[in-house]
């Protein structure tokens, strides 16, 4: 059976489609060897090879050698194969070529759908290794048209899909238009290889500064971290370790010339370049820059920061709708509090009238009674006599008196037990996204003492009750 096409077919195949012949030449034996099975039985064995010299399908029939024929297809004659194969003896196997299958036009149709299908299963696989090893690089596409919103981008060998979620809101493209996205993964479906693109991506932001910053490309500045809301604010964290670089100026350029060409790119989106620094209470108040922060308080069991600032700074910090206090806690991997030092100290001072007003308890000792957490009266008839005795540095029968105290005082009329309730401290609270920042090396702080890394237990309760990114 001489096939002249096939070698012109293989050798195509490797050129144009980049098929190894080994695979071309695979399929089309598996082709021919399921075209025979269907003709001369099911229960036969058969081998199909490709004659690279003759250019030629050889099929092959194997054949146990009995002395009686009972079943034609998988047993031959003693006799028969003898003339077959002198040297062949009862119980041998024999491969008996076919000179002349006779294929139908049915037979060479379904040959040709499975070497069909396995070329595109071999260029599929050709395809997704060609762009698995590209996954997190930049890539520059044309666009194609419009699939369900989504735009489909022509990248030379393949078509890649950037969904509408991972547009930049506002944005638009025009069939022909070059577009430039962060190639976030390449996944293989029913349909072939799926290759995930996104311009919203903070990892998006990282690879335009690493195209445009030569000294990130060279490993002199390195990006620790990166937050987005798309098409609005971002920020990145920039480190280096030689002292003679600025790494904030290195990525903004001469009179903002670097910077510029990346909000262009995202569409106007404001840049904020930030300093990183191994303290994490460091690198937040830069996060939060331009606001001037007064304090802030770590706890780290609950991986939150609150950052106490004056009226005036409140705005500031927040940010317009909480851009600001949330590209930080996405910067930092952080819970960011942004509280009123204003409202913190008229709520302190009020927890201290309210203590003051037990005969036991001075205004002194009620302040420091507020700093471990007991905002009133109520909190200190439920507190523990130990407690009390390392907080205040009293003997067990004077806790055990004070803490009897507040609980009568309970009962009083004519006291107070718990202060009035003012406005919620916390002006703005944000949790960190995983979706929307991109975190390189966890910011660790230095060690301090745990009273002074934790808040107020009341003020914590409060916060708790806060829902992510709730404003006041």
């Amino acid at each position: 059976m001489n096939f002249s096409e096939i070698g012109k077919v293989i050798e195509l195949l490797g050129k144009d489609r980049g098929i190894q012949k080994e695979i071309v030449v695979g399929a089309i034996e598996q082709a021919f060897l399921v075209t025979a099975r269907k003709k001369f039985g099911i229960q036969g064995e058969y081998e199909a090879r490709y004659n690279e010299d003759d250019g030629e399908i050889e099929i092959f029939q194997y054949k146990n050698v009995v002395d009686g024929v009972k079943d034609p297809i998988v047993e031959i004659d003693f006799g028969a194969a003898k003339e077959l194969d002198e040297d062949c003896e009862v119980g041998d196997q024999l491969g008996i070529k076919i000179e002349d299958p006779k294929f139908s036009r049915v037979d060479i149709q379904t040959a040709k759908q499975i070497i069909f299908q396995k070329v595109r299963d071999a260029e599929r696989e050709i395809l997704f290794k060609d762009f698995k090893h590209r996954e997190d690089e930049l890539v520059t596409g044309i666009v194609r048209r419009y699939e369900r919103g989504n735009v489909i981008l022509d990248l030379g060998k393949a078509d890649a899909i950037l969904t509408r979620r991972e547009t930049i809101y506002g944005e638009t493209f025009k069939p022909g238009d070059r577009v430039q996205a962060y190639l976030s993964e390449v996944v293989m479906t029913n349909r072939g290889p799926e290759i995930r693109l996104s311009r919203t991506s903070p990892m998006f932001l990282v690879k335009l500064f690493e195209n445009e910053v030569p000294e990130i490309q060279d490993g002199t500045i390195e990006i620790k971290a990166a937050a987005r809301e798309p098409g609005h604010r971002a920020k990145i964290a920039v480190f280096t370790v030689d002292r003679d670089i600025d790494p904030v100026g290195a990525c903004v350029g001469m009179k903002g010339s670097r910077v510029q060409n990346i909000v262009n790119e995202l569409q106007g989106e404001k840049i904020d370049i930030v300093k990183w620094h191994d303290d994490v209470e460091v690198f937040v108040r830069n996060a939060l820059a331009p606001s001037e922060i007064t304090s802030i308080s770590l706890n780290h069991d609950e991986h939150t920061l609150d950052v106490i600032v004056e009226e005036d700074q409140l705005s500031l910090a927040i940010g317009k709708r909480g851009q600001n206090v949330r590209l930080a806690a996405m910067l930092s991997g952080w819970k960011v509090n942004i509280i009123s030092k204003a409202k913190l100290q008229e709520k302190v001072r009020m927890a201290v009238e309210n203590l003051a007003q037990l005969e036991q308890i001075t205004e002194a000792t009620a302040q420091v009674l507020v700093q471990h957490g007991m905002m009133s009266i109520v909190d200190l008839s439920a507190s523990d006599p130990e407690d009390l005795m390392k907080s205040l540095d009293i003997e067990l029968d004077a806790a055990n008196e004070m803490i009897a105290a507040a609980s009568s005082a309970i009962e009083d009329e004519n006291i107070v037990n718990e202060p009035e309730e003012e406005a919620e401290i916390v002006s703005a609270s944000a949790v960190p996204s995983a979706r929307m920042g991109m975190i390189k090396s966890e910011s660790t702080a230095k060690d301090g003492e745990e009273d002074a890394d934790k808040f107020s237990d009341a003020e914590r309760r409060l916060r708790e009750e806060l829902a992510a990114f709730k404003l006041k």
